[in-house]
């Protein structure tokens, strides 16, 4: 399927819209993405990062108030996953959503951000949440603390 065929899939799915209105609404959101143009591009016509843009663009289709995104910056090198790091906040404060997002890329999570919980696989339990920030330098959990300085500790306690 094109691009616009995945994105219009949803909306004609759970929508009674006419086939002009799922063209108009699927470029809009083609173009929130910065994917004006690409309609007609299939999945592998275009980069990585330009897929994950893509993939954006249809959980976004039927405009949901909490948009969940698992690992999107993975794959992606540095400066591709800064720019959809950028584009994550935007659209979250443009459409006034709330952005969920698993991920591993300390990064992202610094940049994007404001609330974390971080899960700990040995006890399986909630290990901390809180602001990202606060969390590296404060955390009573010294296994978030250690996450969140890339393995290095410091003289920051909590």
């Amino acid at each position: 399927m094109t691009l616009a065929e995945n994105i219009a899939l949803p909306i004609e799915e759970n929508t009674r819209l006419a086939p002009k209105a799922v063209r108009e609404l699927v470029s809009y959101k083609l173009a929130l993405v910065g994917l004006t143009g690409y309609e007609d591009y299939y999945p592998a016509q275009i980069s990585g990062g330009m897929n994950k843009r893509a993939g954006i663009a249809r959980a976004m289709a039927l405009d949901p108030d909490i948009l969940f995104l698992d690992e999107p910056g993975a794959g992606l090198d540095p400066l591709s996953s800064r720019r959809l790091d950028d584009l994550i906040l935007r659209l979250r404060d443009s459409l006034g959503s709330t952005v969920v997002i698993v991920t591993h890329e300390l990064a992202s999570i610094f940049a994007i951000a404001n609330n974390c919980i971080f899960l700990d696989i040995a006890t399986r339990t909630q290990g901390a949440t809180g602001n990202p920030t606060e969390l590296r330098d404060h955390s009573e959990n010294p296994a978030v603390r250690l996450f969140l300085r890339r393995g290095e500790e410091s003289n920051i306690t909590s």
